[in-house]
């Protein structure tokens, strides 16, 4: 056996428990998911065979279409303000502040909460009538200068009269209107990651370019619009798709604080997926299909995204 052989046996052997793990929990099981979302399959009898009848029978399910549109509404919401708000505490953490170890471990460390932990503090926090959030809001709300503000806008039927009149803040997780707002509200809560990939983009950024920008009259937003953005492109751009796969996937959060309610207001198509699976009756057929499905949208959202970001990363290596 040649030497070249026998390293690349050695290699093989160094990654062969990687790979038999990878095939044995990840090949293994999306290959019998692909092959149950063509069948009528309980868990508790074998797979029948149905061919598309799984799709179809998706395809006219009000509830799915319910839960699409709300994932949609949620990452059309959550992935812009999350992006946003990492980039800019990312940027002041980089101004060169004191104590930056101090407020970047108070950016980091929410995200190292479980999400069970998180979702019963925020649950406690959107409570209508004890949480956190609403007893600050109620002393704001009926201040005199809010009443002021407050009748403006129910004169120019903003709000309504009686809200002028009695000003209460929102039921947050109990309203429909405000419960998935709230939502993205919390999603905020983990964005310490996006901040430190976006601050160690930040301080690769070659300090000439600021001089030259300086020297040419350029402003502070000017450099940030015309040698931050553009340097740190690629960046933004894989937190972008990250931020796709995460917010078409949300699960957790919403599993634990709204059950999908009110009136499936915060139903997503992770839920719908789940409890296709494992609530009585169990139609592991279908949720397969779903999950395709899911899997499907995800990879035609990235797709776009690559494409719209041709033109809009800026490679420094080229």
């Amino acid at each position: 056996m040649t030497s070249s052989r026998r390293n690349f046996a050695k290699g093989i052997g160094f990654v062969s428990p990687w790979i038999i793990g990878f095939a044995l929990f990840t090949i293994v099981p999306a290959g019998m998911s692909l092959y149950y979302s063509f069948c009528d399959y309980s868990i508790f009898q074998p797979p029948l065979f149905r061919g598309l009848e799984n799709y179809r029978t998706l395809a006219h399910d009000p509830l799915f279409w319910k839960s699409l549109g709300n994932t949609m509404e949620y990452a059309a919401m959550a992935l812009p303000v999350g992006l946003t708000l990492s980039l800019g505490v990312a940027l002041l953490l980089n101004s060169g502040i004191r104590g930056l170890g101090l407020y970047r471990t108070m950016v980091f460390l929410p995200s190292l909460v479980p999400l069970a932990a998180s979702a019963m503090i925020w649950l406690w926090i959107f409570n209508g009538q004890y949480g956190l959030l609403n007893a600050i809001l109620r002393p704001i709300l009926r201040g005199e200068a809010m009443r002021l503000i407050l009748h403006l806008l129910a004169f120019m039927h903003v709000v309504t009269s009686d809200f002028a009149a009695n000003p209460n803040p929102p039921t947050w997780l109990a309203s429909r209107s405000w419960a998935m707002a709230a939502l993205v509200l919390m999603s905020l809560w983990g964005i310490g990651y996006t901040v430190v990939i976006f601050l160690a983009a930040l301080q690769d950024v070659p300090a000439e370019l600021y001089e030259a920008a300086e020297l040419d009259g350029a402003g502070a937003a000017r450099r940030i619009w015309h040698v931050t953005i553009p340097s740190i492109s690629p960046v933004i751009f894989f937190n972008l798709i990250m931020g796709i796969i995460g917010t078409m996937q949300v699960f957790a959060i919403p599993f634990i604080v709204t059950q999908g309610g009110p009136e499936h207001s915060t139903y997503f198509l992770s839920m719908y997926t789940f409890d296709s699976a494992f609530n009585p009756p169990p139609r592991m057929g279908y949720a397969s299909a779903l999950a395709w499905v899911q899997l499907l949208i995800v990879l035609v959202l990235t797709a776009i995204a690559f494409i719209g970001g041709r033109r809009l990363v800026h490679d420094r290596s080229r």
